[in-house]
């Protein structure tokens, strides 16, 4: 069992479905979901170490990227 695993089971005590996302019932689309433990540039990391291309971008806030140095000393 993994940390993402872990993590659903515990974040089911508390959160409705699981998740905070459109998809509630997360065990109707299959597998667990991954819990984000850090993000930089177009890439994350689930709490597995596991690498991904973040393509969805937070449905356009994060189109500069996770982290940009520019928009970090902006805000």
């Amino acid at each position: 069992m993994g940390q993402n695993d872990i993590l659903f089971e515990r974040a089911q005590k508390t959160i409705p479905g699981g998740v905070n996302s459109p998809v509630r019932a997360f065990r109707q689309v299959g597998g667990t979901p991954r819990f984000v433990a850090k993000a930089k540039g177009p890439y994350f990391w689930d709490a597995d170490g596991q690498r991904y291309i973040d393509l969805i971008m937070s449905w356009g806030p994060m189109i500069a990227g996770h982290a940009n140095p520019e928009v970090v000393e902006a805000v």
